[in-house]
């Protein structure tokens, strides 16, 4: 357990919690803007305690995202000081345009969002709002920019040992920049989809706010049978320029370590345990041409085995080939379970079709699962590189930090985070199982509603609903 390791481990830990919060609020923050514009356009009151309900989930977890960054990022000064010496000119104005832009759009509209709703309009609240989910799509950009240039440097000069800017719209727009960014938006929305459909399927089976899980689950599924397709297609892209630019990561995913003969293509391997030392799959379970057909869109296209390069240039292959198929299979229940969906609700069953709302309840934390499993595979995958070609991960760590500080300073993160964010996660179990209620009278966000503006004139219908809500 030298430095080295454990700097990977402690590094490995933070971020993965990191990953997790700012993702969900990614989506939560979009699907806030949706029900405040569906309240403000129909003027139903059930669409502004959803919102209410949700704006406190976003809360706490959006709170809990900026925690976690913040550990994040005092490790590149601690535990990789040499990736900040040669990298930092590059990494530093990217973090930094985060910061500008996403950081001061979030802060100068989050507090109204939380707390503004009967100081201000009510389109000027949904402006704010709107506000709050854009910074965090922009946020999502420079991230992803910063990350995929590590994955697919371009546009910078070396002088001497240090990587120094030489064209910018090259390295924000680097080969892999936008693949990963449609695979990271779409995982983010997917990932609070099925909390949502979870949360109501979860209510619905409990009898418990039935009108509102109704609705929820119906937009989760409308939503679902749109990104879910989607995001299985931009991961295939994604794969494609994977297999373009980093071709070694892509056979440790396949667990394709020698090349056959001419015409023989490549197998889809199903199951099997990697030997790395052997370089073997032992326990294997493979379908002939199946992976060529996946990979190269060919019957038998020839992908670059591990064998093609030093032992020392390969990955860890075993977890990148398992969290790969995790992500994968739990990407293929995610389309299953919405298929079914579909069918049920074509069939007018949706709300009543248990073994349907058993699959969305059980799916509910998948997002967050297939999330870290595709974010590890990544990670693992890039290995021995942490500027994939350029610079070793082993030529990145502090020199002179003592394994024994990291090791202290992980024990540390790990108490931490064990009382913080399990504290965090209980309250949000808490708020998830009241689950949305009306707004109580004489509070700020009943006002709220007091001071609405729909966007058309109403039918009478839609008079109806406002005057069921005001009785609300």
């Amino acid at each position: 357990m030298d430095t080295l390791l454990l700097s990977r481990i402690q590094f490995g830990f933070v971020i993965s919690f990191h990953i997790l919060f700012p993702a969900f609020t990614i989506g939560l923050a979009n699907w806030l803007a949706f029900l405040e514009w569906r309240w403000l356009r129909t003027g139903q009151a059930l669409w502004w305690d959803l919102y209410v309900f949700w704006r406190k989930v976003f809360a706490i977890s959006f709170g809990m995202g900026v925690v976690s960054g913040i550990v994040m990022s005092f490790q590149f000064g601690t535990n990789w000081a040499v990736l900040s010496e040669r990298a930092g000119n590059v990494l530093g104005p990217l973090l930094s345009y985060e910061v500008l832009t996403a950081f001061f759009l979030e802060a100068g509209f989050l507090g109204v969002m939380l707390f503004g709703a009967r100081r201000v309009g009510p389109w000027v609240h949904f402006f704010c709002t709107a506000m709050v989910a854009l910074g965090t799509l922009i946020s999502t950009f420079w991230i992803i920019a910063a990350i995929s240039w590590m994955h697919t440097p371009q546009g910078h000069v070396l002088q001497g040992n240090v990587f120094v800017p030489g064209d910018w719209w090259a390295i924000v727009f680097n080969p892999s920049f936008p693949y990963r960014l449609a695979h990271m938006v779409l995982a983010a929305f997917i990932t609070t989809c099925f909390v949502i459909g979870g949360t109501s399927a979860w209510y619905l089976r409990r009898g418990v706010h039935p009108e509102a899980a109704a609705r929820m689950l119906r937009l989760a599924v409308v939503f679902g049978a749109i990104a879910v397709p989607a995001q299985i297609l931009a991961g295939d892209q994604h794969g494609l320029n994977t297999l373009e630019h980093q071709p070694i990561k892509v056979a440790a995913m396949e667990g394709h370590w020698h090349g056959g003969a001419p015409g023989a293509g490549v197998p889809l391997v199903l199951f099997g345990v990697p030997d790395q030392q052997a370089e073997r799959n032992d326990f294997e379970l493979a379908l002939p041409h199946v992976g060529s057909l996946i990979l190269t869109h060919s019957w038998s296209g020839e992908i670059e085995p591990l064998s093609a390069v030093a032992p020392e240039d390969r990955p860890p292959v075993l977890p990148v080939f398992v969290f790969f198929r995790v992500m994968v299979g739990l990407g293929l229940l995610m389309l299953a379970v919405v298929a079914a969906s579909v069918w049920a609700w074509w069939r007018g069953r949706l709300e009543r079709a248990t073994w349907v709302l058993r699959g969305w309840q059980l799916l509910s934390p998948a997002g967050f699962a297939a999330l870290l499993a595709g974010w590890w595979v990544t990670e693992f995958g890039r290995q021995p590189w942490v500027v994939y070609g350029l610079l070793r991960t082993r030529d990145a760590v502090s020199p002179h930090l003592a394994a024994g500080a990291v090791a202290t300073s992980l024990a540390g993160y790990v108490l931490v985070y064990a009382v913080i964010f399990g504290a965090g996660i209980w309250y949000l179990w808490r708020l998830l199982h009241k689950g949305p209620t009306p707004a109580a009278p004489g509070s700020a966000d009943a006002a709220a509603t007091e001071v609405r503006t729909p966007a058309r004139p109403l039918s009478v219908a839609g008079e109806a609903d406002i005057a069921e809500g005001d009785a609300r």
